[in-house]
């Protein structure tokens, strides 16, 4: 059984589609290329672009009518994002959709002339995407996943959960910039809250398996999942591990915890994908992608696994309870 406090989140008109516009899209097939950080059996990538194509057909663009959408699915491996990023450059797209904060880096060093509207990146002026959130510049614009601060929190809610935790392994892809930042997010307030870290890098399943394993072999650890295309792929490695260890983790997204992890917090990843529908919609009908500012995710979920804290022998506090948004139990 799972419940959910449901809201409606404004979206500054990005989410009003008036009919007028759907009726008047050009006869003229447009090409829309998208590139994915995950498997294309990946459920999780499969219900971000199923959003994201219902959006656009809502907004006028239907696929052999008068879009030609080409996906392409990266498997969080480097060498074939940088392939499909080529593929996808090759086929002279009007426009490429970046799923993902991991695939937008090698889509920009493939092109600075077709527009790129990216979703659930983090800090996309530091790693060098756009100028600057109000004024993009240049051929990129789109959706941050969540500012670094965040990853502080999770920390925090780890403690709630399970006091006892002295000793957290952080799982991150070093190869990153994000994965570097949010470490180093967690690691500034691990001393107020009396933990000892270790990172794991997730971009390797050999250490995955072995940095999990040798925290359990120590008393009262924990496990913080940072964001990362790496995390995503190996998602249900570190679930599994997380339980066979019996090991309280906190994971970056909600799909973790309804595969069986603990307790998740950060920001739902469909949303900001139908909110690029509207962007891409806006740049086919003219507007430049430097000139739309980009936006932050306005949706945040706090999410529990009751089945999964009760074999742990977790009490989840009530104080936490009131303020999660999904309790599977």
């Amino acid at each position: 059984m799972i419940w959910r406090r449901e809201f409606i989140t404004l979206l500054g008109g990005a989410a009003v589609w008036p009919l007028a516009a759907r009726a008047q899209q050009s006869d003229r097939m447009r090409r829309i290329g998208v590139l994915v950080a995950v498997a294309a059996d990946d459920p999780e990538g499969q219900a971000r672009i199923a959003a994201f194509r219902e959006a656009l057909q809502q907004l006028g663009w239907t696929h052999g009518r008068n879009a030609q959408i080409e996906i392409r699915w990266s498997a969080g491996s480097d060498e074939t994002r940088r392939r499909h990023a080529a593929e996808l450059i090759a086929l002279a797209p009007d426009i490429i959709l970046a799923s993902g904060g991991s695939v937008v880096g090698v889509l920009l060093q493939a092109t600075r002339s077709v527009p790129v509207v990216f979703t659930l990146t983090p800090d996309p002026v530091g790693a060098g995407f756009v100028q600057s959130l109000s004024q993009p510049g240049g051929n990129a614009t789109g959706f941050t996943g969540f500012e670094y601060s965040l990853s502080a929190k999770w920390l925090e809610l780890l403690k709630e959960i399970a006091p006892r935790v002295t000793r957290a392994a952080v799982l991150r892809d070093a190869t990153i910039p994000q994965g570097v930042a949010q470490f180093a997010a967690i690691q500034s307030v691990a001393p107020s809250f009396g933990v000892e870290l270790r990172p794991i890098d997730s971009h390797d399943v050999g250490e995955i398996e072995r940095g999990i394993t040798g925290l359990a072999r120590l008393p009262n650890g924990g496990l913080i999942v940072t964001a990362g295309g790496a995390a995503i792929v190996h998602r249900d490695l570190i679930i599994a591990l997380a339980d066979r260890h019996r090991l309280p983790a906190i994971y970056f997204a909600r799909y973790f915890v309804t595969g069986g992890g603990l307790i998740s917090y950060g920001t739902d990843s469909i949303e900001p994908h139908r909110r690029a529908a509207v962007y891409v919609d806006r740049i086919l009908k003219g507007e430049k992608p430097g000139d739309l500012p980009v936006e932050a995710s306005t949706k945040y979920e706090l999410v529990i696994n009751m089945k999964t804290a009760r074999s742990l022998g977790l009490e989840i506090p009530t104080t936490v309870l009131a303020r999660a948004d999904e309790v599977i139990e």
